[in-house]
């Protein structure tokens, strides 16, 4: 007989939470009920249907791939090796969109992956015209069933950044791939789609297309939001401002780090 607390500590090499929790749903018990009977054995058929997961976790296969969903802003959003899983740090993001945003104003997401950051935005400011874009149609068709499953009544187009579009934007928000080729991090998220995480050499590549198309097509006072990884504000402010964008500065998340730089069209 195998007890709760006794297979914890033979999966001790993974993270605690995620063991829990997929033993919980084998178990149909709740994570609370699951910490509140440690001696509770643990039926043959439930370890037998475990061992294949913890084989996979073992092996650096995301949790979140494995269940098949991650909670962002709240909400439940289906995810699949398609798309990149979202982290807590790109709340910032909606954060920021939600609170800039004008009154019944247009937003593009560039690179939406799983759809997190337009549906999140769309379930606070139902005001909004959101509008989703990514390159991928696999990642697309993963944001079409989000959008359809939390019901939130978003614009889907298949196209690279803003290339082919002529519309005029007052907020262009993206979680681009900022990741350097040569990145040690990368081997961390081999199991992630390359597509949604490398960017050339220095992780700039896509933050450099972005940026001057963006400036092209947004308001007057229209707002360009870009998330970017913990060493590259500086370089992202110095691409806005090239750009002839206005009151260039970025914004710090939860763990003290430069995430998200923003800029305002001001014209010409």
């Amino acid at each position: 007989m195998t007890t709760v607390r006794q297979w914890l500590q033979q999966t001790s090499d993974l993270p605690l939470i995620e063991c829990e929790l997929l033993l919980g749903e084998v178990m149909v018990l709740s994570r609370a009920q699951i910490l509140a009977y440690p001696d509770r054995a643990i039926p043959a058929n439930a370890l037998q249907q475990l061992q294949p997961t913890i084989e996979q976790l073992r092996a650096g296969q995301p949790f979140a791939y494995i269940t098949g969903e991650r909670e962002f802003w709240g909400l439940n959003f289906r995810v699949t090796a398609d798309v990149l899983i979202p982290r807590p740090e790109t709340e910032l993001l909606v954060e920021l969109v939600v609170e800039l945003a004008p009154q019944g104003g247009n937003v593009v997401d560039l690179g939406t992956g799983s759809g997190a950051i337009a549906i999140a935005v769309k379930s606070e400011r139902p005001d909004l015209a959101v509008t989703a874009v990514d390159k991928s149609g696999a990642a697309l068709k993963i944001a079409r069933h989000n959008a359809c499953r939390l019901k939130a009544d978003i614009a889907f187009h298949q196209q690279s950044w803003l290339q082919g579009s002529n519309a005029v934007w007052d907020i262009v928000v993206s979680n681009p791939p900022y990741i350097a080729e040569r990145d040690p991090h990368l081997a961390a998220l081999r199991a992630e789609p390359r597509l949604a995480l490398v960017a050339g050499t220095d992780g700039l590549d896509a933050i450099r297309q972005i940026i001057p198309a963006a400036s092209k097509q947004m308001h007057q006072n229209g707002y360009l939001l870009i998330e970017h990884g913990f060493d590259q504000a500086e370089s992202v402010q110095q691409l806005m401002s090239v750009a002839g964008l206005a009151n260039v500065h970025s914004r710090k998340d939860l763990a003290g780090i430069n995430r998200v730089t923003l800029a305002q069209y001001a014209g010409r």
